[in-house]
C-alpha cells in the first residue's frame, strides 16, 4: 500500500473540503471493507483518505413525512435487524441480511454498498474496468463464469451492490452532497455502464459523498431473493427485488429488478407490467420470470445465469405474496 494522508473529519461540511475534483486526490473510508482492498491492491491509490465515520449526521434511521430516511454510515447489521425496515420494506431487510458475514454486515455501510467497486476478476487483477487488450475485451473469450448476462459491452461486470435491486425496486433516493449544495438522483439512475476506462460506475462525482438513502412512503410488499454459490461470504450469482402493489388478491402495480447479472441493476419494466391484473400464483410467477430474462445475452461461459435469475423472480413473488398472506 502506497503512502496517503490521513484526515478525521466530524462534520460532513469539513469532509468536503477534503476531497479532491478528480478521481485519485481522495477517497472516502467509511465501514473500509472495500476500499482497504483496492488501496492494498493497488487498484485505488488516493494521495488523501477522508475518513468519515466520526460524522454523526451520516448515522441512523429515522421515519419522516415522506417515508424512511438511512444514513450512508449505518450498517448493513442495523438495516437488517431495523423495525421499521423489517414492517414496511421487507425486501431491503432480506437484502441486507441476506450478506453471509457477520463483520461484514457489522463494518459494512449503506452508502458503502452503493459505491463499491466492481468484484470482477479481471478488474481486482489490475486489468481495467473493462478488461481490454489491443482494443478488444478479454471476457467474451476468456472466463465469463460470473459475468453480465444482459447488453454487449464494452462493460461486462456486474453490479456489486446487495441493497441496490430492492431499493431501486422500492423507488428511493441517494442524496449526493458537494460543497456547492446536496443534489438527489434515484437509484434507478445511480448506477452507470462506463464506456471507457475514464468512466465510473456509479453517478458519485469525485468532490462528493453520498449522506443518505430515501425511501418513499408506500403500501406494498415486497420482497428479496438471491442465489449464491454457497453459504459462506460470496456475492449472489442472480438477485430479484419485487415491489407489488395490491388490490385485494390482484396486482395493482408491479416492479422487479433483477441483480448481479448486469453492470447495473436491470429493471424488468415488461414482466412486471405483465402481472398488473392478475393474483400472483406459481403460474404467474413463472412467467414473470421468463419474462425477466427475455432480453438476456449470456456469454459462453454463463448461460446458467439466465435460468437463475429466473428462479430467483419467481421464488420473490411467491414470498411477497405469501408475506401479504401472513
Amino acid at each position: 500500500m502506497n503512502s496517503f494522508e490521513y484526515a478525521n473529519p466530524t462534520t460532513l461540511q469539513e469532509a468536503l473540503g477534503l476531497l479532491g475534483a478528480k478521481w485519485g486526490q481522495a477517497d472516502v473510508l467509511a465501514g473500509g471493507t472495500d476500499l482497504l482492498s483496492l488501496m492494498k491492491d493497488h487498484l485505488h491509490e488516493p494521495r488523501r483518505v477522508v475518513n468519515i465515520k466520526n460524522i454523526k449526521e451520516l448515522e441512523g434511521i429515522s421515519k419522516t413525512a415522506d417515508g424512511l430516511r438511512i444514513g450512508a454510515l449505518v450498517t448493513l447489521d442495523e438495516i437488517a435487524k431495523n423495525a421499521d425496515v423489517k414492517a414496511s420494506f421487507k425486501s431491503l431487510a432480506d437484502a441486507a441480511g441476506g450478506v453471509p458475514s457477520p463483520q461484514i454486515r457489522h463494518m459494512g455501510t449503506a452508502g458503502g454498498d452503493l459505491c463499491q467497486r466492481p468484484r470482477c476478476f479481471y478488474y481486482r487483477q489490475g486489468l481495467g474496468l473493462l478488461a481490454m487488450k489491443d482494443g478488444k475485451s478479454l471476457i467474451p473469450e476468456g472466463d465469463n463464469r460470473y459475468h453480465s448476462i444482459f447488453g454487449e459491452g464494452p462493460a461486462y461486470f456486474v453490479s456489486a451492490s446487495s441493497l441496490a435491486p430492492a431499493l431501486i425496486a422500492l423507488n428511493a433516493r441517494v442524496k449526493l452532497v458537494s460543497a456547492k449544495g446536496p443534489r438527489e438522483v434515484p437509484v434507478a439512475k445511480f448506477f452507470v455502464a462506463p464506456k471507457d476506462e475514464a468512466t465510473r460506475e456509479i453517478a458519485l462525482q469525485p468532490n462528493e459523498i453520498l449522506s443518505e438513502i430515501l425511501i418513499p412512503n408506500a403500501t406494498v410488499k415486497t420482497s428479496t431473493y438471491e442465489v449464491r454459490q454457497k453459504e459462506a461470504l460470496d456475492w449472489p450469482l442472480a438477485v430479484a427485488a419485487v415491489t407489488l402493489e395490491m388490490n385485494g388478491t390482484a396486482v395493482k402495480s408491479a416492479r422487479i429488478v433483477l441483480g448481479h447479472v448486469a453492470p447495473m441493476p436491470i429493471e424488468a419494466a415488461a414482466a412486471a407490467k405483465g402481472l398488473v391484473g392478475k393474483t400472483i400464483t406459481t403460474a404467474t410467477a413463472e412467467a414473470a420470470g421468463k419474462a425477466a430474462v427475455a432480453g438476456a445475452k449470456p456469454l459462453n461461459g454463463n448461460a446458467y445465469k439466465v435460468q437463475l435469475a429466473k428462479v430467483a423472480v419467481k421464488r420473490a413473488l411467491l414470498d411477497a405474496v405469501k408475506t401479504a398472506k401472513a
